[in-house]
């Protein structure tokens, strides 16, 4: 976050935001979401997936990647939720 903010506090907000984070980072790369072959979801805890799975769905559903769900704590306590992409542009 800029200026090390807090993040959003829900899991749903703060996967959006990872996924706006993400768009940006793959718009400079020339790519975009629908270009996401692969993603993996960290999250602090088994229940927070159907919030962060919503998210998902509305960002990536006409790519439709392989996705990997792995329960982890994160570095920052703040955060619930990371999400991890890689993109194919051929």
């Amino acid at each position: 976050m800029p200026g090390d903010a807090d993040p959003p506090r829900g899991a749903y907000e703060q996967a959006r935001r990872c996924i706006e984070i993400l768009d940006m980072a793959l718009t400079e790369a020339g790519a975009s979401l629908d270009d996401v072959v692969r993603t993996r979801i960290y999250v602090t805890d088994a229940a927070l997936v159907d919030a962060d799975a919503r998210a998902h769905r509305a960002a990536f559903g006409k790519a439709r990647p392989a996705t990997t769900g792995i329960v982890a704590q994160l570095l920052d306590s703040r955060w619930l939720v990371e999400i991890e992409v890689e993109a194919y542009v051929g």
